[in-house]
């Protein structure tokens, strides 16, 4: 993987899409924008983790959404997505009354509203919206899109932040107003991302280890195509089980303020306590902390063989004791298995469809694509998308080189 060409073949393409974006801006709004991006992500281990204050090891990719952004003189915010088209117009000083509609437009509006509620005073806005990261894959489209509006909105308004407030911001926004509960670790990735290394990320202290990513090796993504209509809810039952199981544990355990404060033999020795099922949800969270850990340790001394089967185990994992996979991420995994040069496969993501994780020998990642793409159609009837990853750097603002 190397340097998986980080900047060299990216900037070419950047500097087409922001052309092409300032075009189309010009034609639907007024006034020159400036442009905003901010990648997606996947995940190599370290999952449901992040919303139990524990370790997560993710690593950006280059799948973007891209922001361009004017300011307004009326005061209003004015939104046209290129993908789900245009969203109603509305006056800044109506946002902290707005209400979730249920619809791709609450989240950029969360990100105004949560800004907003900093007491930060924010410019009308015209933005348009490019997404590149692919919808329900698992890869963080929506954390991308939180990112890029608030740099955008921030920017244009020309009030400075640090990158992690954003992060945290941008996770309220998605928490209060979107309604999902999830944890720090997408948008704070994409705030904080550096090109050919994974992240290593404590997140409840927030504090960082940037992990070089060998030669030699190829991270793929495929996309199973489905996305089960139970995933949200099925999340946040997840996320009231891990509530449940801390509430039970600190009974026995005291100082035990989320997940991450226990290890797996903690949790066997409660088992009886906890019940079966809060029990399985502990048991993986509490292991899956721990193989964090042990995945880092493997990436920094290109131990890939031993990551690649912490990443099985973190998939069995999650199949068995958090019981979020599906038999389309499951069957996923157990074809990649079949293929030569593979290190380890897990399901990447909030789980019941989505997209599962390969970490591959380079020399095999062409061969491991079309075969997983012909053995998966072949079961299932579906077409999967399937992508040899290129790393990406952390959101910011897009600016044209000097000639």
């Amino acid at each position: 993987m190397g340097a998986l060409d980080n900047e060299i073949i990216p900037r070419a393409a950047k500097r087409q899409t922001c052309a092409a974006l300032r075009e189309r801006f010009r034609a639907c709004f007024s006034g020159e924008p400036r442009i905003f991006r901010a990648p997606g992500r996947v995940n190599l281990i370290g999952e449901h983790t992040d919303y139990n204050d524990g370790f997560v090891l993710p690593v950006a990719i280059r799948f973007d959404c891209w922001v361009a952004a004017a300011p307004r003189t009326d005061g209003a915010v004015a939104i046209l997505s290129e993908g789900f088209g245009q969203a109603p117009e509305t006056a800044i000083s109506a946002l902290p009354g707005l209400r979730r509609q249920g619809s791709w437009a609450d989240y950029p509006f969360s990100v105004a509203v949560a800004l907003l509620r900093t007491g930060v005073g924010l410019a009308g806005a015209s933005m348009l919206i490019r997404g590149e990261v692919p919808v329900g894959a698992g890869l963080s489209s929506s954390a991308a899109l939180e990112v890029a509006t608030a740099l955008a909105l921030l920017g244009i308004s020309g009030i400075s932040m640090e990158r992690s407030d954003v992060a945290r911001i941008c996770q309220r926004a998605e928490n209060e107003f979107v309604g999902a509960r999830c944890g720090i670790m997408d948008q704070f990735v994409a705030c904080h991302a550096r090109a050919g290394h994974a992240l290593l990320l404590d997140c409840r202290s927030l504090e960082r280890e940037y992990v070089p990513l060998p030669a030699g090796a190829a991270i793929v993504v495929c996309n199973t195509m489905v996305k089960h209509a139970l995933a949200a809810s099925e999340y946040n039952q997840r996320r009231a089980d891990c509530c449940e199981a801390v509430q039970r544990l600190s009974a026995a355990l005291p100082g035990v303020a989320a997940l991450r404060d226990v290890d797996s033999a903690q949790v066997d020795r409660n088992r009886e306590l906890l019940g079966e099922r809060i029990y399985r949800r502990a048991k993986h969270v509490a292991e899956e902390n721990e193989r964090v850990q042990r995945a880092a340790k493997a990436l920094r001394s290109r131990e890939l063989p031993l990551l690649g089967a912490l990443m099985s185990e973190s998939h069995a994992s999650l199949r068995n004791l958090y019981e979020v996979s599906s038999p389309e991420l499951d069957l996923m995994v157990e074809l990649a298995a079949k293929q030569p040069g593979l290190y380890g496969s897990r399901m990447t993501g909030g789980g019941f469809g989505g997209s599962t994780v390969h970490l591959v020998e380079s020399r095999f990642a062409d061969e491991f694509r079309r075969n997983m793409a012909r053995a998966y159609e072949k079961e299932t009837g579906i077409r999967p998308d399937i992508y040899i990853c290129t790393t990406a750097e952390a959101a910011g603002e897009f600016q044209e080189p000097q000639e």
